[in-house]
């Protein structure tokens, strides 16, 4: 069943369950499956084969829609004194695929016909993929000033792009009148906890690539906080079955400007400035806010706001050695250089990157 964390208000796990609490809050899956006692299996007793499925015993429905998604290579990144997770290495070519995954196939679950997403490019490009991959219908609402490149990726996969006029929260609000007029499920990656629980398989990937071990400290862009609340449950789900013994420190990389989880925890001026670059993170009201400081409070972890001349700069050090990410990329590594200079990432730490978005999507 869906949970509301916040009221405790409960909900069956149907096709026609709200999409948000009737208070406004955010929902949760009530019980997520977790493996049975006995430790963590030999990484390699592991089917990578079945990609993200290797871990269905965290997941919260069975592989019915795939791609074969999952284990993106974990490689040293020497000139950041880090590793990097590669997520832009997926069938869409951004790290959304992990949750459309799951979403789509507990969409196919429970029966719906038409799935509809807001998104400013990345994640409506998966929703749209996989539902295509599924057989149901997609309409996904874009900004009508969306990148044409994305915006065609969408409508090459049959869904139905609408563009909305005005702000980020626009296209939000245009795609919520249509899920509430009872056109189509609202596969939201920022809304629907399905796209979490997909998400949260990063975590469970890297680990399990270093013998189950976890970092001090994981870095990754923070928008709506897809990926990194994922990561954050993934982690906690681990050390909960027993299979790691902590969870890492978890840094999030904002756009200054549109940096409301920065402001959070800082104050404004430290989410000030401006960074039209990382495009894919201009997000100034995160659907799990609350959700999002909780979990760095927990983790004794950061946010930091990063300006487009720094992003810019840290893509083009990205794409010098090898790594060819899209700019909203960039804000991790950036975050992290600028941590370091500060003391707030010890030289000595472990540190992994995410990278999440592919340059051919640029």
């Amino acid at each position: 069943m869906y949970e509301c964390r916040d009221c405790g208000r409960e909900y069956p796990l149907t096709a026609d369950a709200p999409w948000r609490c009737d208070c406004g809050h955010a929902l949760d899956f009530g019980d997520l499956p977790r493996p049975a006692d006995g430790g963590p299996p030999a990484t390699s007793a592991l089917d990578r084969d079945r990609g993200l499925w290797a871990f269905a015993d965290f997941l919260p429905v069975g592989e019915r829609v795939t791609l074969g998604e999952g284990w993106t290579p974990l490689v040293d990144a020497p000139a950041w004194n880090a590793e990097f997770k590669l997520d832009y290495l997926f069938p869409t070519g951004s790290f959304k695929d992990r949750g459309a995954a799951v979403t789509l196939s507990l969409a196919d679950a429970l029966g719906v016909e038409r799935v509809v997403e807001d998104s400013s490019g990345n994640a409506g490009h998966a929703i749209a993929t996989y539902a295509a991959r599924a057989g149901l219908a997609a309409e996904i609402f874009v900004p009508a000033d969306a990148k044409p490149a994305k915006r065609e990726a969408i409508e090459r996969t049959g869904a139905t792009a609408v563009g909305v006029e005005g702000s980020r929260q626009d296209v939000t609000d245009a795609c919520i009148e249509r899920v509430e007029t009872g056109k189509g499920w609202y596969a939201s990656h920022a809304w629907q906890p399905a796209f979490f629980a997909g998400t949260a398989t990063c975590a469970l990937e890297l680990a399990a690539q270093r013998g189950w071990s976890v970092p001090d400290v994981v870095v990754t862009p923070l928008g709506h906080g897809t990926l990194f609340l994922g990561a954050y449950r993934g982690f906690r789900a681990l050390a909960a079955a027993g299979w790691t013994d902590d969870v890492p420190r978890l840094v999030g990389a904002q756009a200054a400007g549109a940096a409301p989880i920065v402001e959070g925890v800082h104050g404004p001026d430290a989410a000030a400035g401006d960074n039209d670059a990382a495009d894919g993170i201009q997000i100034r009201e995160p659907a799990r806010r609350d959700q999002i400081l909780a979990a760095i409070e927990e983790t004794g972890g950061e946010a930091i706001a990063v300006d487009a001349e720094t992003t810019l700069g840290a893509l083009d050090r990205l794409r010098e050695r090898g790594f060819d990410t899209e700019p909203t990329c960039a804000v991790a590594p950036a975050a992290l250089e600028r941590l370091r200079a500060t003391g707030a990432i010890g030289e000595s730490e472990d540190v992994c990157v995410v990278l999440t978005g592919s340059g051919l999507k640029a």
